[in-house]
């Protein structure tokens, strides 16, 4: 926990010497890494939920042969 807080500390402290622009492009890519990790979580739910809707269709003695593959 310790060595979490100085590593955000010392974030915290490269970005108070930056000027108002480059905050505002962190601030961007902070926002875009957040939304990039919902988006994952969104596809690992849909996925989740596909495997289970679709586990009728894809096991079946007809396709086993595929298994195997």
């Amino acid at each position: 926990m310790a060595t979490e807080h100085n590593h955000i500390k010392t974030l915290i402290d490269k970005l108070e010497t930056l000027p108002q622009e480059r905050l505002d492009e962190v601030e961007d890519f902070v926002d875009f890494l957040k939304q990039q990790g919902r988006d994952r979580q969104l596809t690992r739910a849909a996925a989740q939920v596909a495997e289970q809707s679709f586990s009728s269709v894809w096991d079946n003695a007809d396709d086993s042969v595929y298994d195997q593959l």
